[in-house]
């Protein structure tokens, strides 16, 4: 089938939905510093994490498609017990810091341009997404979150309101830039560890066993294997899916470094931060599509994360799970969903500076990225559970390739961040 404009509107779903969700507060954050901080220079970076993430999300769909099953769940048969469960719980423990870190931007974002207190939206949205989650059925979270991901428009838009120079950030974009100094390779592993994160590894493969569950394939038999039509259009929506989260990303970076950077202001800790710099340079509507757009992007986050925390959990201990099963028919996973929300909020009333929050996830992940790509490679690669589905040699390349890129990440992590 060609790949017309209809098709491609067709077949967006849980690759869409998860690139989207990669566009949380906390990655807006970190790629406003990194505009801010180091100009166009990153943008390169960007042409090398579309296809890793392309890739990876790809052989996640894949491995839900043919198995019929989560990831975790899979994974089970690769990794003993004494490593799944440490990893699954760092996974959680990660998402839930994130998820918290991503409630108190939305938060100050909203106060910022309403003057209700944060604690009173942190409130409002933490609870209003948990019973969206419980009470609504997959395929109405779904569409819900695709017409969200429509706000991460705002990010482009800004990019066109300020003034840019287009030339430089194509030859930004294509010539490789290093700068060895420790701030610069901070803010790079920073980068990398946002963009390439493992929540999303376990959200897409819960997602594409959510749509055949959606589909009337309630049994796992009834969803082992796919036709090639499906495998089509699943890399099809995890290609668009993170193209466009990569795109978002790319115009983030464009709109602080030409405005922030080329004026002197480097230091900025946050994106509320960065809104705040725009409205001098850029004026008020700017400054309103990128504090706006923190709060619709974090709609789309927080669900993605303490969502793919709560598959993590019911599939490493065999518990039934699925947004389209009612809360008591599935207590321990929406135990999970419910408790993730809950301590994210409660990290707003405890005071936990997001900024220290966003670190330690990000030590998290870059730690637990690594051996979980490893093993979705190693298992989209396996003819025995993929028969014919079996990632291609170029694939596994890239595969691979991601793997040493987040290894670098976790090494790097430790020796970088919070140096000058």
């Amino acid at each position: 089938m060609k790949p017309t404009l209809p098709r491609w509107l067709g077949v967006l779903g849980p690759g869409l939905i998860s690139g989207a969700s990669d566009d949380d507060p906390s990655g807006i954050s970190t790629y406003s510093v990194a505009g801010a901080s180091t100009g166009f220079s990153m943008l390169w970076v960007l042409l090398v994490t579309t296809p890793m993430m392309a890739v990876v999300q790809g052989m996640c769909a894949r491995i839900g498609m043919v198995t019929g099953d989560g990831l975790a769940r899979t994974m089970r048969a690769y990794l003993p017990s004494w490593l799944l469960y440490p990893l699954a719980l760092a996974v959680i423990v990660a998402n839930t810091i994130n998820a918290g870190a991503d409630l108190e931007g939305m938060g100050a974002s909203a106060q910022m341009v309403s003057h209700v207190p944060e604690w009173a939206w942190v409130l409002a949205f933490g609870i209003g997404l948990a019973a969206l989650q419980m009470a609504s059925s997959y395929r109405t979270i779904a569409r819900v979150v695709k017409w969200l991901a429509l706000a991460l428009f705002a990010y482009v838009v800004t990019a066109f309101v300020v003034h840019v120079r287009w030339l430089d950030v194509l030859r930004h974009l294509v010539v490789p830039e290093i700068r060895v100094n420790a701030a610069w390779l901070t803010t790079l592993m920073a980068v990398l560890g946002t963009t390439i994160t493992p929540y999303l590894f376990f959200w897409q493969a819960a997602l594409e066993v959510e749509e055949e569950r959606a589909m009337g394939r309630t049994t796992l038999a009834q969803r082992e294997g796919a036709t090639r039509q499906e495998i089509a259009d699943a890399h099809l929506d995890a290609n668009l899916g993170m193209i466009f989260s990569n795109l978002v990303a790319l115009f983030i970076i464009v709109t602080t470094a030409a405005t922030l950077n080329a004026s002197g202001q480097t230091h900025i800790r946050s994106a509320q931060d960065a809104a705040r710099a725009l409205q001098p340079l850029a004026g008020n509507f700017a400054y309103l599509l990128f504090t706006l757009g923190m709060v619709a992007t974090g709609l789309l986050a927080i669900p993605a994360l303490v969502g793919s925390s709560a598959y993590v959990a019911a599939e490493s201990l065999h518990w039934r799970r699925g947004l389209d099963l009612r809360p008591d028919r599935a207590p321990g996973f929406y135990a999970v969903l419910v408790m993730g929300t809950v301590i994210a909020m409660a990290m707003e009333f405890l005071h936990v500076d997001p900024i220290r929050a966003l670190f330690w996830s990000a030590v998290l992940n870059g730690i637990v990225a690594v051996p979980l790509l490893a093993v979705i490679v190693r298992i989209a690669s396996d003819a025995r559970v993929m028969g014919e589905w079996r990632s291609s040699p170029l694939a596994r390349a890239w595969g691979w390739a991601t793997v040493a890129a987040m290894g670098a990440v976790a090494v790097s992590i430790f020796t970088f961040w919070g140096k000058s």
